[in-house]
């Protein structure tokens, strides 16, 4: 026997043995748990209430989750609606619980049913749990009226049934419709088959678009260089410190080195950029963007 369905029926053994709880001792320790935290009172009202969490577990089965953890979301939901539960709303506790249980559980499900996220919103989550009863409602009904939909009127009807929008149907029909595989299974049965993978697009460079950028600034490197060589020896050194270094020096800090003023070594940088700039439109417009 598998121990995930020993573990259910072991569990479920327990919990048909847990007793009945009157509505006078429901509230009661409702109150002790609500007013004095008092943690028995709190085990005893979820013990008794465990069977009514593990059935409805067990109704989410066919998605495909090991009962064994729908029984722990279940339980999970159970406990957050012991923690909630407001004794004086005059409301017996498994009414309440019954919601958080559900809530529990299904977000369990949606969470697993596959690596891509499935759905968050109310609508898609409704639409996740009901799709496919309300299809197959529709479906009757419209083959008893002795008309046949076609795709998009049965999407329609199921989006008014549902009350979602048409967009939601559209993409929670194409969810269902398939599941997850591996991009590194094979296309084909044969053992050279293609990978799924490789029909990807890759957004890196192609290798000929490589070989044309390095080709490039190669070029354009040799253009800049032979640029500064027009320069002056003390332009060069401005427009080093200014544009080349890692952590371009101010204008004071090289007037102070210079025993300049700020304004005569912004107008001695205006004039060096204006000369290689002059230099550089002989190799044409795309080389003197260089200094833009």
């Amino acid at each position: 026997m598998p121990l995930d369905t020993k573990y259910s029926t072991d569990m479920s053994r327990t919990a048909m043995k847990a007793e009945i709880l009157d509505a006078e001792t429901e509230f009661r320790l409702a109150y002790a748990w609500r007013d004095q935290r008092d943690e028995e009172a709190l085990h005893r009202l979820i013990r008794a209430y465990m069977r009514l969490a593990i059935s409805m577990a067990s109704r989410y089965r066919r998605y495909g989750a090991p009962m064994n953890d729908l029984i722990q979301e279940a339980g999970l939901g159970l406990m957050k609606a012991a923690d909630k539960f407001d004794p004086d709303r005059g409301v017996r506790f498994s009414t309440y619980a019954v919601w958080w249980i559900k809530a529990s559980i299904q977000d369990y499900v949606m969470r697993n049913w596959s690596m891509v996220r499935t759905g968050s919103t109310s609508s898609q989550k409704s639409l996740f749990f009901n799709m496919r009863r309300v299809q197959a409602q529709v479906e009757r009904e419209a083959m008893a009226r002795g008309e046949e939909l076609d795709g998009h009127q049965r999407r329609e009807l199921i989006a008014q049934e549902v009350g979602v929008p048409l967009r939601d149907v559209e993409m929670m029909e194409g969810r269902l419709s398939g599941t997850d595989f591996s991009l590194n299974a094979t296309q084909s049965a044969e053992d050279e088959g293609r990978e799924w993978i490789d029909t990807l697009e890759d957004d890196a460079p192609r290798g000929d678009e490589m070989v044309e950028q390095r080709h490039d600034l190669s070029a354009l490197r040799g253009w800049l260089i032979q640029a500064m060589k027009v320069l002056s020896t003390r332009e060069q050194h401005i427009v080093r410190e200014r544009k080349l270094r890692d952590e371009p020096r101010t204008l004071q800090s090289l007037g102070q080195e210079l025993n300049l003023s700020k304004e005569r070594v912004r107008q001695l940088e205006a004039a060096a950029f204006k000369k290689m700039r002059k230099h550089l439109e002989n190799h044409g417009a795309e080389a003197a963007t260089l200094l833009k």
